[in-house]
């Protein structure tokens, strides 16, 4: 387990973009598990929406890509690294994410070809989906 000390030695984010709270698990170039806690203190919830918090998919897709970052970049030869957004697929969403919830995110790299990859992201909600895409990142040469 990695809490968000050990998520910044490993990926460059830092507050405020600092999508994820807690990584539970990770095999390195394969895949990572991690958590992120939705609070309304966050300042995406002051203009998003402010009769109606929704944190915006956009942001529920970036948390899905630092977990997919750890994972590959946890990997000896790439520590130090970035690892870039290179496309997403088949991105869906769901439903809904809400101040309160916890975002169970997880990634499993499906396939890698020198720099190049895709990761398969799925991001639930009490054990129900609520996005799932295939984000494709590029890691830094």
């Amino acid at each position: 387990m990695l809490n968000s000390n050990e998520i910044m030695k490993i990926i460059p984010h830092r507050y405020p973009f600092l999508m994820i709270d807690k990584v539970l698990e990770v095999e390195a170039g394969v895949s990572a598990v991690a958590i992120k806690n939705v609070s309304a203190n966050e300042q995406q919830f002051m203009g998003h929406f402010p009769s109606e918090h929704v944190m915006p998919g956009v942001l529920i897709v970036e948390a899905l890509a630092q977990t997919g970052a750890v994972a590959i970049l946890s990997l000896e030869e790439n520590k130090g690294k970035i690892a870039y957004f290179a496309g997403i697929d088949k991105c869906k969403f769901k439903a809904k994410v809400l101040p309160g919830d916890t975002l169970e995110l997880s990634v499993k790299i499906i396939k890698q070809k020198g720099p190049i990859g895709i990761g398969e992201a799925v991001a639930k909600v009490d054990g129900k989906v609520v996005v799932k895409a295939e984000l494709k990142f590029a890691i830094e040469q």
